[in-house]
């Protein structure tokens, strides 16, 4: 891989060209890696609409009707559905955990498989969540295509 970098003083907003013989997977997740930086979300937090870089969120749940975003020390409500961050983070590093909840791939520190099917994931700030059986395959096929 080669990769050159041009510094131009005129320029206003960075700009990266990506040249290649085929997408393979390793490009898909440099790719992914790079949507997320750039990826911003809004949440509410004592009574203020903050913006939150995506790649700072561990994970997302609901609960009672309402959408929750978790950083490392802090708890966000945002206005937007489950569904529609699956549907915006999707194909940056987060995935589906469960009916309610959605985690940064990112962010997880450890897993372990449970004897009922489930798989325990250990976050970066000491969090334990549970991903269902239902969505334990994509998790599994995550760490396949994970080098």
């Amino acid at each position: 891989m080669n990769i050159s970098i041009r510094t131009d003083s005129a320029v206003e907003e960075i700009t990266i060209d990506i040249t290649c013989k085929a997408i393979t997977p390793d490009l898909e997740k440099l790719i992914s890696m790079l949507r997320i930086m750039d990826m911003k979300l809004t949440g509410v937090s004592e009574n203020e609409t903050c913006i939150l870089d995506a790649k700072e969120v561990l994970y997302i749940d609901t609960a009672n009707r309402k959408t929750f975003l978790y950083t490392r020390d802090k708890v966000y409500e945002t206005n937007l559905s489950l569904y529609r961050l699956e549907e915006q983070l999707g194909d940056v590093e987060f995935f589906r955990a469960g009916k309610s909840s959605i985690i940064n791939f990112r962010h997880i520190r450890s897993l372990r498989a449970e004897l009922d099917g489930r798989i325990l994931v250990t976050l970066s700030n000491g969090e334990k969540l549970y991903v269902s059986r239902q969505y334990a395959p994509t998790i599994k096929k995550k760490l396949e295509n994970w080098k």
